[in-house]
Order: C-alpha cells, then structure tokens, then sequence
C-alpha cells in the first residue's frame, strides 16, 4: 500500500515538472515553430483560467493525438506541449511566492529545473557508492555507518547527525534561492542560483558560450532534468524491490558464468 501510494505521488510530481515550457529548433537550417499557433485570435471564456486555457488548445508536439493548452504557447525554452493533466492551467505559482515569479510558467520552470537538478546528483548518489566505495567509520558513527551500497537501506543505517546536516544544508540553499527570485521579481530567470556568469547566470566553470551555445546549453540541461527525474524513479523502485544497490545488480548480470568457458558448453552436463 505505501509503494502504490509514493508510487502515485511520484507519477504526479513527474507530470507537473514534465509540463513546462517551449522552443523552435532547425531543420536542415530552416526555423520550425515547435508547437503549431493558432491563426485565429484567442476565444474569450468566462470562468476559470483552466477553462480558458483548454479552449484555446492548440496541437501537442509531445503527444501528436492530443492538444496542449493555450498557456503552452511556445515562448519557453524546451515546451514540447507536454501537458495532459493541464497543470500549466492552474495558477499555483501565486499559492507559494505571490506574483514574484511574474508568470504561472515560470513557477513551473524553476520547479523542473530544481527537481531535475536534484534528480541528476540523486542518480549518481545511487551509482557512485557501487563504483568507487564509500565513506569510512569510525569508533562513534560506528565502522559500517556508511557501508551500505543500497540507498534505500543507507538512509537509516547513517547517524543522525549526518542527515541533519544535509537538510540544514539544502534549507540553507532553499532560503538562498527564494531570496533571489524575491530581489528579482518578474526579472528573474528560472534556475538563476547566481553561479557563474552570462545570461540566465548558471555558468559554474564560467564556459565561454555564443548565445546559440548557450541556448543549447540550456536546452540539454532540461532534457537530462526530465531524464534524471524519470530515471531516479526507476532506480528507487529497483531498489526497494531488490534490496541491493545498483551496482550489484549491473555486475550480476555481467557476470561470465563458470560453465560458459568450458568447452562442452553446448553438451549436456557431464559429457
């Protein structure tokens, strides 16, 4: 029961970080829009912004059988016109920081990027202990405090202490973050952590990039977000169903068996 209900929790998360924001790219040097626009003007709807949207659907990128909602109209970076549960239609940016954000798609926007960065360092958190070992114990933590490859199972064999250290840090990075966009106001650039230099300042090695390579940049950084944020799915469930980290899992399955090196592999045992 409590696997169905992370399980659906997550499904949910994913959809609300997967519905953002739009794009044009070349095709054998010609611009094509991303997302089909609409030749007639908008329809005025009394009623909500949710119904508003949906009358002015306009044809979906991501899923050629259905329609994206008007506030999908491809003036942000990567919108595909992935939106089929409609959360880009309800203003829930004005439900945690006001009109900061200036724009209910910008909300969504800094929300993937943060969730698909988080999923990015969580996935190699989940390879990294299998590859290159883990962190030593001692007479106080204990010798295998942090012995355990399987993250799952680590998170409540660490002390305590450990934790909270991590969550004071990421509040700290949270509290920081929230400051930006509220100094910034309808100004600020989604994922804007202020690292680095150029436009949208998320540049940590301070890289020199055209404004097209930068765009680029951009661009490949919200695919592996959406990658990551699927893929850290797959892991976490992988390894609550097998109790082992991902690691063992991959080099059993790479594991040359002791008979297939015989030369009477294809004879019956004994022969």
């Amino acid at each position: 029961m409590k696997f169905c209900a992370a399980t659906a929790a997550l499904l949910v998360g994913s959809a609300a970080a997967f519905q953002a924001p739009s794009m044009t790219f070349s095709v054998g040097g010609k611009k094509k829009a991303a997302l089909a626009k609409k030749s007639a003007a908008p329809k005025k709807v009394s009623g909500s912004p949710s119904a508003a949207a949906w009358a002015n659907a306009v044809p979906s990128l991501a899923l050629p059988f259905s329609k994206a909602p008007g506030t999908l109209d491809g003036s942000m970076l990567g919108d595909f016109g992935f939106d089929p549960l409609g959360f880009s239609t309800v203003p829930t940016g004005a439900w945690f920081l006001g009109e900061a954000f200036g724009s209910n798609l910008k909300f969504y926007r800094e929300a993937e990027l943060i969730h698909g960065r988080v999923a990015q360092v969580a996935v190699v958190g989940f390879i990294w202990p299998g590859l290159f070992g883990t962190l030593p114990g001692n007479a106080w933590t204990g010798a295998d405090a942090y012995s355990n490859t399987n993250p799952l199972e680590a998170f409540s064999q660490v002390p305590g202490l450990a934790i909270l250290q991590i969550f004071l840090f990421m509040s700290l990075l949270e509290f920081r973050r929230i400051r930006i966009i509220q100094e910034e106001g309808p100004n600020y650039i989604p994922g804007d952590l202020r690292i680095g230099q150029g436009e949208g300042r998320f540049n940590p090695f301070g890289l020199n990039y055209s404004p097209q390579e930068y765009e680029e940049k951009r661009l490949q950084e919200l695919k592996h977000c959406r990658l990551a944020m699927i893929g850290i799915f797959g892991l976490w469930a992988q390894a609550l169903a097998s109790g082992e980290g991902v690691i063992e899992q991959l080099r059993a399955g790479l594991t040359t068996p002791d008979y297939y090196a015989k030369a009477g592999y294809f004879m019956p045992e004994g022969i």
